[in-house]
């Protein structure tokens, strides 16, 4: 019995030790077969695709300016008709026909609407009538003055007329006629018609609103600029504007006037500019979005804004140096919207004019990365991984 348990112990022993040994080697097997695949699970001898340092990658540039830099001020507002006039009746009748439409383009003295003339007509006709018997009866009581001395004839003469209403007549006769005019409604000076509020055969007295008429060539902004700005603009200066309508379309304008108050409340003062207008597009209410030309300094090394970057918060930009990306640690100075002012210190350096700076797809460059210069490096795919 002692024996047959010997002999079993000796076999477990066996066993495990064979176990052992069996996942030792097949650990040795998978190695040996994960060093031949390489870190991918493919044949090391099978180079696997990647991003080559070697490859140029795909930039834009442009070239360093000795050029005036131009300051500006940006304001908003609205656009508004340079002028604007509500059309009302000026006598009451009986509406007879409208003219014109909304938006309709009309000269100076162009007829808008016309009144029933009938009943100005009669009234013209009665003046007339009037006047006529006032002459005669003036007529009547002179017609034996004539050998009256000069000073007493017209003295005689005077008092006639007055006695015989001849000169209130002829009141009566202009002020009908001017009645009789009214009932054709003209336009006071060129412009489009809007906001028409009658129709025909509606009956209006004196004073009744008919229509908007405005001028929209040019079309007029009206702007608030800060009090510390002012100083720098001017009437005649280039004004560019945005309008909301035309988001990718930049008008270009002029300052007419800068109000000299300042209000109180929230010290800017109304600065007016006008845009052409010649097709109407820009209509009345639109808002905008205004840059006014401030100052104009001559002589500037100017680069892009989008050529200024900045590493472990210093300012840097990239220069194109025979196929090259050349970093330069640079001081700012003024800028605008689209430029800015590269200055001379003693801790930066400088660039020239004639320079290529980079000024897209350069903002994960290193010193000395291979480059090459393209219209758009969106649309290349050379130097970038897939």
């Amino acid at each position: 019995m002692a024996k047959s348990k010997r002999v079993v112990g000796a076999g477990i022993v066996i066993i495990v030790v064979a176990a052992l040994a069996a996942g030792v080697y097949f650990r040795i097997s998978s190695d040996e077969s994960a060093a031949q695949a390489g870190p991918n699970g493919a044949d090391a001898g099978t180079p696997t695709p990647g991003f080559s340092t070697d490859v140029a990658i795909a930039v834009e540039g442009t070239e360093v300016e000795l050029d005036t830099l131009v300051l500006s001020v940006t304001a908003s507002g609205q656009a508004e008709a340079w002028r604007r006039t509500l059309i009302t009746a000026e006598v009451a009748g009986r509406i007879a026909g409208i003219a014109a439409r909304e938006s309709q383009q009309v000269g100076a003295g162009a007829v808008l609407l016309t009144l029933d003339p009938v009943d100005k007509q009669l009234a013209l006709e009665d003046a007339q009538a009037q006047l006529a018997r006032a002459e005669a009866s003036y007529r009547e009581q002179i017609l034996f003055d004539t050998n009256l001395s000069e000073e007493v004839r017209r003295e005689r003469d005077r008092a006639a007329r007055l006695k015989q209403g001849v000169d209130q007549a002829e009141i009566a006769v202009k002020r009908a006629r001017l009645d009789l005019e009214r009932t054709r409604v003209r336009a006071p000076f060129p412009g489009r018609v809007a906001s028409l509020k009658v129709v025909p055969g509606q009956l209006v007295n004196n004073g009744t609103e008919l229509m908007t008429l405005v001028d929209v060539d040019p079309i007029r902004l009206q702007v608030q600029v800060l009090e510390g700005e002012l100083a720098h603009l001017a009437p005649g200066g280039n004004a560019e504007v945005r309008f909301s309508a035309f988001p990718d379309e930049v008008f270009l304008g002029e300052i007419e006037s800068i109000n000299p108050v300042v209000e109180e409340q929230t010290r800017t003062a109304r600065v007016t500019v006008l845009v052409p207008n010649p097709g109407a597009r820009v209509l009345p209410g639109m808002y905008a979005r205004v840059r006014l030309e401030a100052q104009r300094i001559p002589d500037r090394i100017l680069v892009p804004r989008s050529a200024i970057l900045e590493r472990d918060r210093r300012t840097m930009l990239f220069v194109h140096q025979d196929g090259k990306a050349k970093w330069r640690y640079v001081t700012t100075g003024l800028e605008n919207d689209e430029f800015v002012e590269i200055v001379a210190k003693p801790e930066t350096e400088m660039v020239e004019p004639g320079e290529v700076v980079l000024t897209g797809g350069h903002f994960t460059l290193t010193h000395d990365a291979s480059i090459r210069l393209v219209d758009d490096y969106r649309t290349s795919d050379a130097g970038r991984p897939q």
